[in-house]
């Protein structure tokens, strides 16, 4: 992906997540202690990103049968509690071998 097609992105990623933490804080001006709208204002961020990255993910290989073995890596090594370097070393390890083992066969 080329630093041009990035940068709108990056601002799309960045805009919705200030505003959705900074909304709330310049229209309401008690607390909130709704649960429901703390919990969605707690993971909206997350889940922005999430929603953003995920299609990335399976477009970034040649092929999407690595890009499968790279998330299933990823989430197999997160739900193990490793930290953020062992999960990329270990889900870029696992898209290199099923790259590999693709352009054997």
């Amino acid at each position: 992906m080329s630093f041009n097609a990035f940068l709108p992105y990056l601002a799309v990623m960045a805009g919705v997540t200030y505003l959705v933490r900074a909304i709330p804080l310049v229209l309401i001006k008690k607390k909130i202690e709704n649960k429901f709208i703390l919990s969605f204002l707690y993971y909206m961020p997350y889940a922005v990103l999430t929603v953003m990255t995920i299609p990335a993910v399976f477009f970034a290989t040649d092929n999407v049968i690595s890009a499968i073995a790279g998330v299933a890596v990823a989430l197999l090594l997160a739900l193990l509690k490793q930290g953020l370097l062992s999960v990329a070393l270990g889900a870029s390890l696992a898209v290199f071998i099923a790259q590999l083992i693709i352009q054997y066969f």
